[in-house]
């Protein structure tokens, strides 16, 4: 499909023990040719079988620029379905460059960020939504994330829109075939059996898009807000998680004023800590504003982590934030137990029917009770991705929603005893729709935008 053929370093930039220099197209082995001298120097490069590892070295005329092991595989058992080469070179960056460079002068050119997974999908290796989960795996933060993304490269997005992709098909076909044809297929009774059809697949469109919250936090991690009235122990708490001092501690209330955010790994979860200014009243009007970004990031959050300070009396403030949380995902962290307590657990819990925990903030005390709690309340523990897909791209997202109402355009067709090539044209609209997912309905300037976010060399 390409006439050029492309380069690039595929390792990260920096030294390292190894880098790799990347090369794709159908003169990948013919440059290769011209810079590399094999050890045995009675055979060339182009003489040796496909997914075999040469020894030799790179040379720019005569000077030799490292010494190296380049695998050969020659299309179309490669990533790209093209002729493919890397060259093993060591790692460091003058080094790799110097290869880029003597490769590009050989008749190659610059690859573009994301280009040789560009050609992997257009040569028809893989679809576009595995195509996207490449870049999700490499950006994987857990080991959900990981698993997720893995599953999704392997094809498990695209069997699933594939399958519902064909019973639109097949019902499309149908009714233009009886619309055609009408003395060899009849609609008699079409009505209750396409019904039944529809709605399969709105279900199943659903749960797609219902899967989108979990699939989202499994990539980007769950959005934790750590609130409480002042003094409480939220910034201890933000520190004994992250296991470095992030946020200023002191006795005196008031001293966060506005959001500290963090990512942190907690056993196999990724959080996102936004530490929130203490939740009072108060006349001063900086303070005033750091506690309206508290509560509003209350109302974003996936979860709620409501630090009581167990040596002080419940008050105003804290009844305040226990009224925004009824409806959220909260653990309660009954905090300073290092200390004399003024209030008991079941204080708390008369007024917040929530979790529990424990925990000195400043000893460090908890933690393990309150990653377990996490674990057990959004489900993580008992994830498979053997039969369960999590959508985690946006784009996705969307593309399903556009699907889904299309299909309950289809539905409201039925109802109303529509004729059946109306309810035809709602059918292919979501085919399309589910198109976009797999790269089937996308445009080039839809696929460039999505490949321009990829790294270099991959």
């Amino acid at each position: 499909m390409f006439d050029d053929t492309i380069a690039a370093i595929a390792t990260a930039m920096s030294p390292s023990g190894i880098g790799i220099v990347r090369i794709s197209g159908s003169k990948s082995v013919e440059i290769v040719d011209k810079i590399f001298t094999m050890k045995n120097k009675n055979l060339r490069f182009s003489d040796v079988k496909s997914h075999t590892v040469s020894y030799g070295f790179i040379k720019k005329g005569n000077e030799v620029i490292d010494e190296v092991m380049v695998l050969k595989m020659l299309a179309p058992n490669s990533y790209t379905k093209e002729d493919t080469v890397e060259i093993d070179c060591h790692g460091g960056i003058k080094v790799m460059q110097d290869i880029l460079n003597t490769v590009v002068s050989a008749g190659a050119r610059p690859a573009e960020p994301g280009e040789f997974t560009k050609r992997a999908f257009l040569n028809g290796r893989i679809d576009l939504s595995s195509a996207e989960a490449v870049i999700d795996l490499i950006n994987s933060k857990n080991e959900f994330a990981r698993k997720s993304s893995v599953s999704q490269v392997q094809g498990s997005v695209y069997k699933k829109i594939s399958s519902c992709r064909a019973i639109i098909l097949e019902q499309t076909a149908f009714i233009e075939a009886a619309l055609d044809d009408p003395e060899h297929y009849t609609l008699d009774g079409y009505y209750e059996k396409i019904n039944n059809v529809v709605c399969g697949l709105i279900d199943e469109t659903e749960k797609l898009i219902k899967s989108y919250n979990n699939g989202s936090m499994l990539q980007e991690g769950i959005q934790t807000a750590i609130v409480g009235k002042p003094n409480a122990g939220k910034s201890s708490l933000l520190n004994a998680l992250a296991k470095k001092e992030k946020a200023i501690v002191t006795d005196i209330e008031g001293t966060t004023r506005d959001v500290i955010e963090q990512h942190i790994k907690l056993g196999e979860l990724s959080l996102n800590i936004i530490d929130t200014a203490g939740i009072r009243k108060s006349d001063d009007v900086i303070e005033q504003i750091g506690v309206e970004k508290a509560k509003n990031i209350i109302e974003e959050a996936d979860l709620v982590l409501f630090v009581v300070d167990s040596s002080r009396e419940l008050d105003t403030n804290d009844r305040e934030i226990i009224e925004l949380l009824y409806d959220k995902k909260a653990i309660v962290l009954f905090n300073k137990t290092d200390i004399e307590n003024v209030i008991s657990e079941d204080d708390v819990k008369k007024l917040l029917d929530k979790s529990i925990i424990p925990i000195s903030a400043k000893e460090k005390e908890g933690i393990e009770e309150l990653e377990k709690t996490i674990e057990e309340m959004f489900a993580l523990g008992d994830i498979s991705f053997n039969d369960e897909i999590y959508i985690t791209n946006e784009r996705q997202r969307l593309c399903l929603e556009k699907a889904l109402n299309s299909l309950r355009l289809v539905k409201t067709g039925i109802e109303n005893e529509m004729p059946e090539d109306f309810l035809s044209i709602d059918l292919q609209s979501a085919y399309e729709a589910l198109g976009e997912i797999t790269g089937e309905s996308v445009g080039e300037d839809l696929i460039d935008e999505i490949f321009s976010k990829f790294c270099m060399g991959k």
